[in-house]
């Protein structure tokens, strides 16, 4: 009875996760699965992506690339990871078919791809045709812990230098430790303009807490970059694996707290907090000499309505956490007890 009630409740996680990221699930004879290597060779010749630098507006992502790629993420804890993408394109839509994780350094800001892991990104990616996965690299991955979905100088760099040696190419970012406190996954993907490109000014596609320490690396370099608007899907033929992937991914949800494991990324989180309503409040100034009715004022209120968001998104984060911890309570600790 407990392990088909285990059983039961791996599934209804799944299920919650898959409900949660909005995966789609498609037949499987769907054209999304079909490798056409005259089609692709004709996208490739065109290049039309050289003529409109915003060409790319979409990502399909699999479910397995999503969850290989969530589950790396989380592996690496503080450290960065890197990974590499597997797809193909169809119009202005790129389309991640599989994912796969890199042997390279990280740090707790960057991952060094050294010689070892350009040597396992080739064999892996021949033993793949080899399989019947013919898809060519579309992409790279690697993860943020704790800093959100966005592209640093660094990112931009390595990015721009892809685009113009193995086009196309995608960078996907994706942020394990706020994927932990949300229950969802925080994932961003991005392409970038060409060098000397001025887009248009447009806002941010979606507001992200920024810390005060990334915030100068991120303004500085956020109009080097534009995101793609990113849907997930599935078919039954992904099940197997899935399910397999999924057993690991949910005894390690259910073995952990995110209280505890992200403790640190918490508190860091109300420090930096503390640190931008302190700003605003030296920007409003203080005594009779306060300026009102100038664009110094109402940037300062529109950094204390950000620090309001954040403090919305941090208190949802810790009950979501809270909420988790006493739903395992009841399930391990009270079953059976009377209570």
């Amino acid at each position: 009875m407990a392990s088909t009630s285990s059983a039961s409740q791996s599934e209804m996680a799944q299920k919650t996760w898959e409900l949660e990221n909005n995966i789609k699930t498609i037949p499987s004879c769907d054209e999304i699965f079909r490798y056409d290597s005259q089609q692709q060779r004709q996208i490739l010749d065109a290049k039309p992506w050289e003529k409109d630098p915003h060409y790319f507006k979409e990502i399909k992502i699999s479910a397995l690339s999503l969850l290989k790629m969530t589950m790396h993420a989380r592996s690496g804890g503080t450290l960065e990871v890197m990974g590499l993408l597997l797809g193909k394109v169809e119009d202005n839509t790129m389309i991640v078919m599989d994912a796969f994780a890199l042997p390279v350094e990280g740090t707790e800001t960057r991952v060094n791809a050294q010689s070892q892991a350009y040597e396992y990104m080739t064999a892996y990616i021949e033993s793949a045709k080899e399989v019947g996965r013919l898809e060519n690299a579309i992409g790279w991955y690697h993860s943020h812990p704790g800093y959100g979905c966005w592209l640093s100088g660094i990112d931009v760099s390595t990015q721009m230098l892809n685009q113009n040696f193995q086009e196309p190419f995608v960078a996907i970012v994706v942020d394990p430790v706020r994927t932990v406190s949300s229950g969802k996954v925080c994932l961003g993907a991005f392409r970038t303009y060409p060098k000397g490109f001025k887009p248009p000014n447009e806002e941010p596609s979606e507001y992200q807490t920024i810390p005060l320490n990334k915030i100068e690396d991120f303004g500085v370099h956020c109009k080097q970059y534009y995101s793609l608007e990113v849907s997930y899907f599935k078919s039954s033929l992904d099940r197997k694996l899935l399910d397999s992937l999924w057993n690991k991914y949910w005894i390690n949800t259910l073995g952990s707290s995110g209280l505890l494991t992200n403790t640190d990324y918490t508190t860091g989180q109300i420090f930096d907090l503390s640190e931008k309503l302190e700003q605003s409040e030296t920007s409003l100034g203080r005594g009779p000499f306060v300026v009102t009715g100038d664009i110094n004022e109402k940037r300062t209120e529109d950094k204390l309505t950000k620090a309001t968001r954040d403090c919305s998104k941090t208190s949802i984060e810790l009950i979501h956490g809270l909420m988790a911890q006493i739903a395992k309570d009841k399930l391990f600790n009270k079953i059976g007890s009377g209570n």
